[in-house]
């Protein structure tokens, strides 16, 4: 066997594997008087049937498949052996289709497609600036939510007349053109929701009572045809084309009544005895907002210095391979026009892929499997915290850390955020981060 490399270009080459009958012959032999022995057909006792029937009927099949073995074997190991830094996989040429036959000395030349990884430096700059915006936690954003926190605890109650948080329950009724009932419409009991609503569309339902009817456009009812479809029982098909009104009669009115912020509260949310003030739980509340929105400005921050790197680290990608080999490994058969809509989108996931890498090399960042273990044990003794209990045993930690990290998908997720952190890390000492304390309504328009 022979295999070699040629240079396209700086990103793509070919390899070529020429296998001669030294490679192949001897295991396919051995298969084919495996199948000899075990074949049974009319006119022949069971393993009598003539070498030369079994070479016609299995001989291709068992060549292909001892050559896929072998050329699989061959070209990883070469790869890994040359230390080549690949994309995708290795696709066979387009214009290459070896006549596969079983003559005892035919020799095969295969030529494979390769996409190799472009070369590039990640550089920062300590005079490069971002900022980190930390939302401020003032009364109006406490306040909001406190509220948000006393609804969600809520309990529901009847009302005489609806109110801009209230949920109707009544009859939707088609009507026709002269505004008359349609004997053949839509006839179904349903609810809205008035929070949802827009204004517009609130200001028509707000002051109702049971009894009270009120006409509503289609579109008032619904934002698009699948909600319009699920609250009138119709096909979203139906929805789509529905351009008729409705008329509303309200049959009962449901309000949430938000909790009291008293210590049935406070022990609800937090168990008893942990916060016992409205004081402390304002406290709490300022903790907990502070962490949410701590999260939300560090994802920003990354998000804006990876945005930073990706517009100033520039190299090209094997374009046209990488068409290919998506459309080769599709889950589901796909036309090249649907993988040059998708090429943009996963084009710049792989040049952030491309960077990370080699940001990761070049600062010998790495996660090690202690790392993750101690990374679960901190979070599920948190949990045990949370439900009261403190003196869990240290192998009970370990024990459930690896059972956490078994998981595939769990596995990766701890794995990315501990890479995430050592990534912010890095920047931290790389560039000039500044922190910046701004409002909610402000940071919220960022994202």
């Amino acid at each position: 066997m022979n295999i070699s490399k040629e240079s396209v270009d700086a990103l793509t080459a070919v390899i070529k594997i020429k296998v001669g009958p030294e490679d192949y012959l001897g295991k396919v032999e051995k298969t084919l008087r495996d199948h000899q022995k075990k074949a049974s057909m009319p006119g022949f006792r069971p393993g009598k049937v003539p070498a030369g029937m079994i070479r016609k009927m299995y001989g291709k099949s068992v060549l292909t498949d001892e050559l896929n073995r072998l050329l699989g074997d061959t070209l990883y190991k070469y790869i890994n052996e040359e230390k080549l830094d690949i994309l995708g996989n290795p696709l066979p040429k387009e214009d290459n289709n070896p006549d596969i036959e079983l003559d005892g000395n035919k020799e095969f030349e295969f030529l494979y497609d390769l996409a190799l990884q472009p070369q590039f430096k990640v550089e920062f700059s300590p005079n490069e600036k971002h900022t980190r915006f930390l939302v401020r936690i003032d009364e109006d954003l406490m306040s909001k939510y406190s509220n948000d926190i006393a609804r969600r605890y809520g309990q529901i109650a009847s009302a005489e007349i609806t109110g801009e948080h209230d949920l109707v329950y009544g009859d939707f009724v088609e009507l026709d053109a002269q505004g008359e009932i349609l004997p053949s419409g839509v006839f179904k009991a349903s609810t809205l929701y008035l929070e949802k609503l827009d204004d517009a569309r609130k200001a028509k339902l707000i002051g109702l009572k049971a009894g009270d009817h009120v006409v509503l456009e289609a579109s008032e009812i619904a934002g698009d045809a699948t909600e319009l479809a699920s609250k009138l029982g119709i096909t979203p098909e139906q929805a789509s084309a529905m351009h008729s009104k409705f008329k509303l009669t309200v049959k009962s009115i449901n309000r949430l009544a938000p909790a009291e912020l008293n210590q049935e509260l406070f022990d609800k949310m937090y168990g008893p005895g942990v916060v016992n003030s409205v004081e402390e739980f304002r406290a709490k509340l300022s903790d907990e907002l502070k962490s949410m929105f701590r999260n939300d400005s560090e994802n920003k921050l990354k998000n804006d210095i990876v945005k930073s790197i990706i517009q100033r680290t520039q190299f090209n990608l094997p374009d046209n391979f990488l068409k290919r080999w998506m459309m080769a490994v599709s889950k589901n058969p796909a036309t090249p026009e649907q993988i040059e809509q998708e090429y943009d989108q996963y084009r710049e996931a792989l040049r952030w892929q491309l960077i990370e890498n080699k940001i990761y090399k070049d600062n010998d960042i790495v996660v090690t499997n202690d790392e993750a273990i101690a990374y679960v044990k901190g979070l599920v003794k948190q949990n045990y915290e949370k439900s009261g209990r403190m003196d869990v045993p240290d192998d009970e930690l370990t024990m459930t850390a690896n059972r956490v990290l078994e998981k595939e998908e769990e596995a990766k997720r701890v794995f990315d955020s501990l890479y995430h952190e050592k990534m912010m890390t890095l920047f931290q000492t790389k560039l000039k981060i500044e922190d910046k304390e701004i409002g909610y309504e402000e940071f919220s328009s960022m994202n």
